[in-house]
């Protein structure tokens, strides 16, 4: 327990535990180790001198809470701001305006030029009086730093991929319009023909963009409708054939009676097609779907056959052993044979959109093979 007394001004007479060894707030009158706090949290007394210091704010900070129980804040926790002055003297906590409540959130620097976000409240036992408690929380910027190059990532992804089609649809326009008169009709429908394959790409690619920002946000929404998965999983081989895949690469196998299907059946074509996408493009052979009812993903085998599972396997390659951890984060690929590494991003974010869950393994001929449980259970008003 990083929480301690200060030996100076402020201290009391022992007898009772002294107000200041005791956590913060009402975190003792919870039964919250500070510890236990996933963020650090620095406390100084009335004094300005530090009396918790948790295992957080040593793991930020790299300083032991034993060297800065005792000290004073400023020097316990010497932060600069990006331009090199030093914070504690700028603000002034206990001698700044007595209306002050506390300081927002951030970037501070720690010896060596290490970044920290910072927050600071001042807490008073009356409006105006003066600091009785300086509560401080801290928390590593590498998270944030994460965030903000995976965002960075997807735009320059997205970027990229846009550059090419866009740069097709121009070149094709403005050659059509300079010399419409010069190209046979057959000339002509195929320049037409590349540019709304052009824009049909376009149209993908921003509608991934939409996904990825409302499963980040937590905003992707579900409008639940009977399913029929079997047929649904049909169409899209059927479509596969009719765009010249040879039948008999396709292996549906439906169990019957299937429980019927509550889900989103646009973001269910959206996911089986990222799935059968992939095994035509990336696999080799037989594509194998197996559409089954099972146990619930959430309530496991006290649930029998409140779920549909459906299973997507080939026979290629196959997905190594040290990349199956990977295989759902953003901009993975498993080849080199193009896209932009989302689609099975966007494909878990719907699964789990809607109470399921997907995992990846290897198929029994030694291929990929993805697994997706749906439950079944209708919308809340039909309940």
């Amino acid at each position: 327990m990083s929480v301690g007394t200060s030996s100076g001004p402020g201290a009391q007479d022992a007898g009772s535990p002294p107000a200041a060894s005791r956590p913060p707030g009402d975190l003792a009158d919870l039964g919250i180790d500070p510890d236990q706090l996933p963020d650090g949290l620095v406390v100084a007394d009335e004094q300005g001198r530090v009396i918790c210091f948790n295992a957080a704010a040593e793991r930020i900070t790299a300083v032991r809470a034993r060297d800065a129980l005792g000290q004073r804040l400023e020097k316990a926790l010497p932060l600069e701001d990006l331009e090199g002055r030093r914070w504690w003297q700028l603000t002034d906590p206990y001698g700044g305006l007595a209306i002050r409540v506390g300081q927002p959130e951030r970037n501070l620097l720690l010896p060596g030029g290490r970044e920290v976000l910072v927050s600071a409240r001042y807490v008073r036992t009356r409006p105006t009086g003066p600091v009785r408690r300086l509560v401080v929380t801290l928390r590593d910027t590498e998270a944030r730093r994460r965030t903000e190059r995976s965002h960075a990532e997807l735009i320059a992804t997205v970027a990229h991929e846009l550059r090419s089609p866009l740069t097709s649809v121009k070149g094709f326009t403005a050659t059509l319009l300079a010399k419409w008169e010069r190209f046979t009709d057959d000339q002509k429908r195929l320049m037409l023909e590349t540019v709304d394959a052009d824009a049909d790409r376009v149209t993908r690619l921003i509608a991934e963009l939409l996904d990825i920002s409302r499963i980040d946000s937590g905003r992707l929404e579900v409008r639940r409708q009977p399913v029929d998965i079997g047929a649904a999983v049909g169409r899209h081989i059927q479509a596969y054939v009719a765009a010249g895949q040879p039948a008999d690469r396709f292996l549906l196998r439906v169990q019957q009676p299937l429980p019927d299907l509550w889900a989103d059946p646009d973001k269910i074509d959206q996911v089986l097609s990222n799935l059968l996408e992939n095994a035509v493009r990336h696999g080799e052979g037989t594509v194998t779907i197996d559409v089954t009812a099972t146990a619930s993903p959430r309530d496991g085998e006290h649930a029998e056959n409140a779920a549909t599972s459906v299973t997507v396997s080939d026979e290629g390659p196959g997905i190594p052993e040290e990349s199956m951890n990977r295989v759902f984060t953003r901009f993975w690929r498993g080849s080199k044979r193009g896209g932009t590494g989302l689609g099975l991003y966007i494909v878990k974010g719907i699964v789990e959109a809607h109470g399921g869950t997907i995992e990846v393994g290897r198929a029994p001929g030694a291929g990929a093979e993805f697994r997706f449980t749906l439950p079944v259970s209708a919308p809340a008003y039909l309940a």
